[in-house]
């Protein structure tokens, strides 16, 4: 009689954890389609750019930089305070 239990509560228990299994399986198949979409995924539609700002030459070194930043001195474009004492 207790081998008889036994093989039913054995039965028993791999039916559960095979339940188990399949219904984690589903709420996570559940949880990813409502999860957006990963942040390395082409976007659906393209984003406009915003317009480039203007780069100037150092007339000192040579090096470009945004023109925000720009020192003026002498009629000449200058990267810094620095070049434009120079």
């Amino acid at each position: 009689m207790t081998r008889v239990l036994f093989w039913l509560a054995l039965v028993f228990l791999v039916l559960f954890a095979i339940r188990s299994k399949i219904r984690g399986m589903q709420q996570r198949a559940r949880e990813q389609q409502q999860q957006p979409p990963h942040p390395f995924a082409p976007p659906d539609r393209v984003q406009e750019l915003p317009d480039a700002e203007l780069m100037l030459c150092c007339a000192q070194c040579g090096v470009y930089y945004p023109a925000s930043e720009n020192v003026q001195a002498r009629g000449h474009d200058y990267c810094s305070h620095a070049h434009a004492t120079l």
